[in-house]
């Protein structure tokens, strides 16, 4: 029998989802995978309100830091559920993480299929595996 590989995931996704991401990463940690997730994550999941605006991510340099992140992983899981009345929203953020995951060869998990967003076909290109919210397919 094969034994599956083991990653060091990256996850991504609107700070909104935040409790989602922290089931994510224990699912993950359980199969025996490494997680990293974004800065505040903890933090966001404790909020009501999600206010990750343009001056924290300045401050932080939160782009290019999980750039970084991106860089040193293996695969990136982009956490899209419903948002801004959109299924399985990829938002500008995510999008963009995506793109560094591709031109880095790294694999693209999506969490749901891919959104029906002006932005399709560049989802598409980039060819993630969809997971139909199933961790256990990573």
């Amino acid at each position: 029998m094969c034994k599956k590989l083991k990653m060091e995931i990256v996850i991504c996704g609107s700070m909104t989802l935040a409790r989602k991401m922290l089931e994510i990463e224990r699912e993950l940690i359980n199969q025996g995978h490494n997680v990293i997730l974004p800065a505040f994550t903890e933090e966001y999941s404790e909020e009501e309100i999600h206010n990750e605006s343009a001056k924290n991510k300045i401050k932080h340099d939160l782009i290019r830091n999980y750039f970084e992140k991106i860089k040193q992983g293996d695969a990136v899981l982009i956490v899209n559920e419903r948002r801004n009345g959109i299924d399985n929203y990829i938002g500008g953020n995510s999008f963009l993480e995506m793109g560094f995951a591709h031109i880095l060869n790294k694999a693209i998990y999506l969490l749901n299929p891919i959104p029906q967003m002006t932005y399709r076909d560049e989802i598409i290109a980039m060819q993630p595996i969809i997971l139909n919210n199933n961790l256990l397919n990573v």
